[in-house]
């Protein structure tokens, strides 16, 4: 799970800004009685889930987006070649163009927690470091720094934890971030936190193929249709089979300048459905379907995968084709579970509701006069009582995060001249 997320200059993001999924101390009767938002692990009491808040172009998807590509370099760092450039932009103003960008989460896979983190320009990895709390004390695993020497004994300083940590180290060029080689170096530690990334950190709704939705299916049919139905479906039965599908394909040969044309078999799956009105009337899931109920029906998939292995969700815009109510529900399968965690940004001001979220769950995100990412808790605000209407304080601009529309008088003058 996820303790704390930090992040500085990427795309609108100018200095260090925080996500603490920490829960604060928070003692009113509200908050008592919203227990299933929060989870304790070892001394850590952690938030369920996080609703960011925000005026169009404030940055919210923004942080999404840093997020999302700072895990995908821990991934996928190990296949740059010395020609990559990393899928970001700095800040643009105030000369940060020129500064490190920086990255640093703490978190907990397995019952231990760790801190890591990582700095890089546009072009190379600068800084990264692994720290772990084995038996509640911090402990080095490494530390990296390009700027320290010509060397990697100058550049690098290792633990007692990475068998023959060097090794590794004269493999990793200044593209690649170290954890992300030694794990395709089979070294364990680096394996343990390549894999709660790669599958434990999920970034978003799964592209599905035929295999995985087969899988996720039979593995959670029943949950599934219990779980559409509480979102208000008629569906009381679904079944899928696998078929194998001959497509054409065309392969052309730019040497000699020929083409060629061939079968190509591919697993297709046929979803069919069926409702209450006449549970024996099979329904095409693609063609006789809404878009909104084939939407649940994946999203559902991905949850339910989620909360049944505690896993943590990244969503841009939660609200998107989804109905309140829907939105909702997926917070309160988050809220009964053991510890997953959603964090997703949303206009959806119905889920300011301080009978169903707290204080420290509710963030804001405000573009300051110099354009730059501004992002703090409704927690920060002391003064605001979890007995007083949040939603209302925010459309009124209490808490600055919300668009600053003067314009229909003038638009009104130009549209009159």
């Amino acid at each position: 799970m996820v303790l704390e997320i930090r992040l500085s200059n990427f795309f609108s993001i100018k200095d260090e800004i925080v996500l603490d999924l920490r829960a604060a101390s928070i003692n009113t009767a509200k908050a008592r009685m919203l227990k299933d938002n929060i989870f304790q692990i070892n001394k850590n009491k952690v938030l369920k889930t996080i609703a960011i808040y925000g005026a169009n172009a404030s940055g919210k998807s923004n942080i999404i987006k840093a997020i999302r590509f700072c895990n995908m370099m821990i991934i996928n760092s190990h296949l740059h070649n010395e020609n990559s450039i990393f899928n970001f932009v700095p800040f643009k103003f105030s000369g940060y163009q020129r500064k490190p960008s920086t990255y640093f989460i703490r978190f907990i896979s397995k019952g231990i927690e760790y801190e890591y983190s990582f700095t890089l320009t546009r072009t190379e990895i600068i800084t990264e470091s692994l720290f772990y709390y084995p038996q509640g004390r911090i402990k080095k695993i490494f530390t990296r720094d390009e700027r320290s020497g010509k060397t990697k004994k100058e550049k690098y300083s290792f633990g007692s934890v990475i068998r023959r940590p060097m090794d590794v180290a004269e493999s990793t060029s200044n593209k690649t971030l170290y954890i992300s080689r030694a794990s395709q170096m089979d070294r364990d530690i680096a394996k343990e936190i390549f894999n709660y990334f790669n599958t434990h950190f999920i970034l978003g709704y799964r592209g599905f193929n035929a295999g995985s939705v087969e899988y996720l299916f039979n593995e959670n049919k029943e949950i599934l249709l219990k779980a559409l139905k509480i979102a208000d479906s008629d569906i009381v039965d679904i079944k899928i089979r696998k078929e194998k599908h001959q497509s054409k394909s065309v392969n052309v040969d730019f040497a000699s300048n020929q083409v060629s044309f061939g079968n190509a078999e591919q697993d297709l799956l046929r979803i069919t459905t069926y409702h209450n009105l006449s549970p024996k009337i099979p329904f095409d899931f693609g063609l006789e379907e809404s878009a909104g109920t084939q939407k649940l029906f994946f999203i559902m998939l991905t949850i339910i995968d989620i909360i049944k292995h505690n896993k943590i969700l990244l969503i841009d815009e939660i609200g998107e084709s989804l109905h309140t109510k829907i939105i909702e529900y997926i917070l309160s399968l988050f809220h009964s579970s053991q510890s997953a965690q959603l964090i997703f940004t949303t206009h959806n001001t119905k889920l300011l509701d301080l009978d169903k979220l707290r204080k420290d769950q509710i963030y804001f995100v405000n573009k300051t006069e110099k354009g730059a990412t501004d992002l703090y808790s409704l927690y920060d605000y002391s003064d605001f009582r979890d007995t007083m209407d949040a939603e209302k304080a925010y459309l009124q601009g209490r808490f600055d995060a919300v668009p600053f529309i003067d314009v229909l008088e003038n638009l009104n003058t130009i549209l009159n001249e």
